[in-house]
């Protein structure tokens, strides 16, 4: 069975990133727009990064722009902006697709393993994932969801 630890991406920088480096920790994976209302949330993601990262979370970035064009800029401006304006030190990808037929490998698999409300298609940007230590579960959160609200499930999460 295909688990999140089976998956690489690309990072900012176009670095390659294996997710079997982080089993046996709890990931927070979040599709991200820098032109979006819901922008003021990587202030929350990353005072959960602080939080928790030496206990075991990993927080990281995917950028989309498939929502209104709402992350337009290149990889580096984006990392740049997230830096600047909100003060993120976690990991932040190669900007991706997370619906349609060219989404990520890892949006088609945490569709497949959460739905959302009607339908498993993300909806807006800062649809959240959060992952258990040993990959088996996967927690999905609306754009709505503030990062703060997932404070008691990683907890949970981390605990496990």
């Amino acid at each position: 069975m295909e688990k999140i630890y089976d998956f690489k991406a690309l990072t900012s920088k176009g670095k390659e990133l294996d997710f079997k480096d982080f089993e046996g920790k709890v990931l927070l994976i979040v599709n991200t727009a820098s032109k979006c209302g819901f922008t003021p949330q990587f202030a929350g993601l990353e005072a959960l990064n602080k939080k928790y990262k030496d206990r075991g979370l990993v927080v990281i970035g995917f950028p989309c722009n498939q929502f209104a064009s709402q992350d337009p800029g290149t990889d580096s401006e984006i990392e740049g902006f997230c830096q600047l304006n909100y003060g993120v030190t976690f990991q932040i990808m190669k900007k991706v697709d997370v619906n349609g037929e060219d989404a990520h490998p890892i949006f088609k698999y945490l569709k497949s393993q959460t739905k959302g409300f009607l339908t498993s298609s993300i909806k807006w940007n800062f649809t959240k994932f959060l992952i258990s230590k040993d990959g088996t579960a996967i927690k999905r959160y609306a754009p709505t969801t503030k990062p703060e609200k997932l404070e008691k499930d990683i907890e949970t999460f981390l605990s496990m």
